[in-house]
């Protein structure tokens, strides 16, 4: 069965997570993707982070999370030899991916403006931490930057409080959804009109996608909103998290009938909500026309009414009332074992060397006519170097020299980092 993004040629150039998620996403949907790696490889190959007790040289759960599927290449582009292979490449791609800062690109003469004569229907897609423009273009970024320029940490934990990171690189990986969106944008317009152009996108403005309603919102009344702990910073009334008698949590968003509110009232024991003239409507339950004392005064009874029993309780009673919107929070385990995830086909599984089949997350869009699909393992660094290079037209003593070449600048890098551990 044919995949909508077929003969296409993705080259890589990226590292981390924002560049590399983007590229996944092509590669799910049946594009070629060339990842072009420095000599020491993606920083994030052996990157370990917390708990991680597998076997030494094993790679990094990050690393393995964004790149599934994808080739590697090893290539010095700071040499004479690097450069003309990575042109070769170029001249046989459809796209070129990079998340890496505009000084470097510049530096190697990889920009846009040294690139789009040569390549003219080349689509040059770039994303970086606060955009293309302005005094920050050129400024390093990791995830937690972005939220917080962005403004979603300042809604995001209690009030009174300083604001709680995120659990998640949302800034990193909706960098990377807008870059992937961009591209196909960007070959579209190609289809329809011919040329390659430049896509930008960045962190930054992945954050106010992002928060488009509440922005919007603050923007026409002229009011700041505030973090408001388990609750959404710009709903009143039930809508929010709620501690029950075991200390886990459910977020209860919404009754969508009377009927449902109802049902709910009498199983949480809070029959004088029953009869709230505010919340006899979807909308009402939702805070419209609360006032701020009505809406702390409705969480308070239903705290309490929350804790007073377990999760399986809540669980087993929520299930009995489709109408309302409700979920149990769940830890990364369950998600794991949760048949919603398992049925959709959400997860795949990968081989890492030194320690076997993984699960990971798998292609998440599904087409019914040209379904994307898992493309396999994790690359090893520079496994695609003789075939690829060889097919655009380098000769065997130059695919040979760019394999020294790299394997004496990583035998020096890690020199050079032993050397830093010793003193």
């Amino acid at each position: 069965m044919s995949e909508p993004l077929e003969g296409f040629r993705v080259v890589e150039l990226t590292l981390a997570v924002q560049g590399p998620a983007a590229g996944l996403y092509l590669r799910d949907m049946g594009a070629e993707v060339l990842k072009v790696e420095p000599p020491i490889g993606d920083s994030s190959r052996h990157g370990r982070n917390k708990n991680n007790e597998t076997p030494e040289g094993t790679y990094g759960p990050q690393f393995v999370a964004v790149n599934r599927g994808k080739r590697s290449l090893c290539i010095d582009l700071t040499t004479d030899l690097g450069k003309k292979a990575f042109h070769g490449l170029l001249g046989q791609a459809d796209v070129l991916l990079t998340n890496y800062r505009m000084p470097a690109l510049r530096k190697l003469g990889l920009d846009y403006e040294s690139l789009q004569e040569r390549y003219p229907e080349l689509i040059y897609a770039s994303v970086n931490g606060f955009g293309p423009e302005g005094p920050d273009a050129d400024k390093a970024m990791l995830d937690g930057a972005a939220v917080a320029r962005g403004g979603m940490l300042s809604l995001t934990g209690k009030k009174e409080e300083l604001p709680v990171l995120l659990g998640t690189v949302v800034g990193d990986t909706g960098g990377a959804m807008q870059l992937a969106l961009g591209v196909l944008t960007a070959l579209l317009a190609r289809e329809r009109f011919g040329g390659g152009q430049k896509v930008s996108v960045s962190g930054l403005g992945a954050q106010l996608w992002f928060q488009q309603w509440e922005l919007t919102h603050e923007s026409m009344t002229g009011e700041l909103l505030e973090r408001d702990g388990q609750h959404h910073c710009n709903i009143r009334g039930p809508y929010g998290l709620y501690r029950t008698a075991d200390s886990k949590a459910i977020l209860l968003a919404n009754s969508m009938t009377l009927e449902s509110w109802d049902a709910f009232c009498v199983f949480a024991d809070v029959p004088e909500l029953v009869f709230h003239p505010k919340l006899q409507t979807p909308g009402g339950r939702l805070g419209e026309g609360l006032t701020e004392g009505e809406s702390e005064e409705i969480r308070k009874r239903l705290e309490i009414a929350f804790v007073k029993k377990t999760s399986k309780e809540w669980d087993e009673f929520l299930r009995t009332q489709p109408e309302i919107i409700w979920e149990r929070v769940r830890n990364h385990q369950e998600v794991f074992e949760d048949e919603q995830n398992l049925v959709n086909g959400y997860f795949t599984e990968v081989n890492i060397p030194g320690l076997g089949k993984r699960t990971t997350v798998g292609n998440l869009v599904k087409l019914s006519r040209t379904p994307g699909s898992e493309k396999g393992d994790p690359p090893v660094l520079g496994e695609a170097n003789e075939e690829v290079l060889s097919g655009i037209g380098l000769s065997q003593s130059e695919v040979t020299e760019i394999g020294t070449v790299v394997e004496t600048a990583r035998e020096e890098a890690v020199a050079a980092y032993e050397k830093l551990r010793e003193n």
